[in-house]
């Protein structure tokens, strides 16, 4: 198979409400599909999530790489057939990924193309990603989040996703009142919640060690992301500290990453988004280096992803051996609309089923990415 094109779409997606933490308030989310149409007609689907406090990444920058750093060496290339897991891993190498550049790491765009590239071999091939990857789990369970809201709103939030049945909820911290909406939560969500709480590095590491003392009394299952350094050093001074384990996300984005932090010995928990780590394969991988040093995992999400990186998320939870807790798949209980003609949106208790059907189980709706893009870019042969 050879790709005919690639277009890219800069989709502006309505929040149903605002959605906020320590470093970022939004009312619309921004996201890069990508779609690839193959020589025969085949078409699939990817998306990644360019966010630069995470990887340094902007959309506009993403679209540009993509057409100069990926698509010249992409249109030479004739992929094989893809049959067996193992494929998976050898068409995503052939995705060129440039070295970082300024603190900048490609990922996102890299995702967004390796996902759509994946799509379109697999239906070609008439399979799905559930074939090649097959799931240990049948059924996800995901958690709820709460934002960087008001106290009142934290109250109203926690007792309304646990009358959803959701068994897990992670709440927003770094803002100033995150005792008193810790505590609200706790309150009404009862002793039997799991509540983990997520800093996106706010604090150093004596405010961090303060600040987890105070939120002790309300049995806090992991703190996301504590410190604003990406330092394993740092926090494994930090974690020598607290009893709470302590899960990475914004520190994690590669293997190296990954092995520098079980070297350190820095954390408990691998905090995995796809669109943050490169693609599908690059999480893997990392999941895979998780296995293999006994460290748990998170797979994580971008807020206001659509169905396409909530499909990938939900066949990585499906497939990978230790998984604690999974994020993800809001879908339109966030967004005003999704792009996606099934519903991918978790249900009660927060649970979903591994997707089936051709590619990731999914069927984009081009009308909606129409509606939505504010910018469209055409790289043809």
């Amino acid at each position: 198979m050879r790709i005919r094109s690639i277009t890219l779409y800069h989709l502006e997606l309505p929040f149903a409400q605002a959605f906020s933490h320590s470093v970022k308030h939004r009312t619309v989310s921004e996201t890069l599909i990508a779609r690839v149409e193959s020589n025969q007609g085949v078409v699939g689907f990817g998306e990644g999530a360019p966010r630069p406090y995470v990887t340094g990444e902007t959309l506009d920058g993403a679209m540009t790489s993509i057409a100069s750093e990926i698509w010249p060496t992409l249109r030479t290339i004739t992929f094989p057939a893809l049959r067996t897991t193992t494929d998976l891993g050898l068409i995503s190498r052939l995705i060129p990924t440039p070295a970082p550049q300024d603190r900048v790491r490609w990922h996102a765009y890299r995702c967004a193309v390796e996902l759509a590239l994946l799509d379109c071999l697999l239906r070609e091939a008439g399979i799905g990603l559930a074939e090649l990857l097959p799931a240990r789990r049948q059924r996800i369970r995901y958690s709820g989040v709460v934002g960087t809201v008001s106290v009142e709103e934290a109250r109203r939030l926690g007792r309304q996703m646990k009358r959803a049945g959701l068994s897990a909820i992670k709440v927003k911290v770094g803002s100033g009142d995150d005792v008193a909406r810790l505590k609200a939560v706790r309150e009404v969500c009862g002793p039997e919640m799991s509540l983990r709480v997520d800093a996106n590095g706010a604090w150093n590491v004596e405010e961090a060690a303060s600040m987890l003392a105070q939120f002790e009394p309300y049995r806090i299952d992991a703190i996301e992301e504590p410190i604003v350094c990406r330092d394993p050093g740092a926090l494994r001074s930090l974690k020598q500290r607290t009893a709470i384990p302590i899960v990475v996300d914004e520190s994690l984005a590669t293997v190296e990453d990954a092995l520098a932090l079980v070297e350190a010995g820095a954390c408990d928990i691998f905090n995995i988004r796809v669109s943050k780590c490169g693609g599908l394969v690059p999480s893997l991988d990392i999941a895979e280096v998780a296995h293999t040093h006994g460290v748990q995992v998170q797979v994580g999400a971008h807020v206001g992803e659509t169905a396409v990186l909530s499909a990938a998320g939900r066949h990585l939870a499906a497939a990978i051996p230790r998984v604690r807790f999974v994020e993800g798949s809001f879908g339109t209980h966030l967004l005003t609309e999704d792009v996606s003609e099934e519903d991918i949106r978790f249900g009660y208790g927060g649970e979903a089923q591994v997707l089936t059907g051709p590619g990731y189980g999914i069927t984009v709706q081009e009308r909606i990415l129409a509606k939505y893009a504010t910018r469209v870019v055409q790289l043809a042969e």
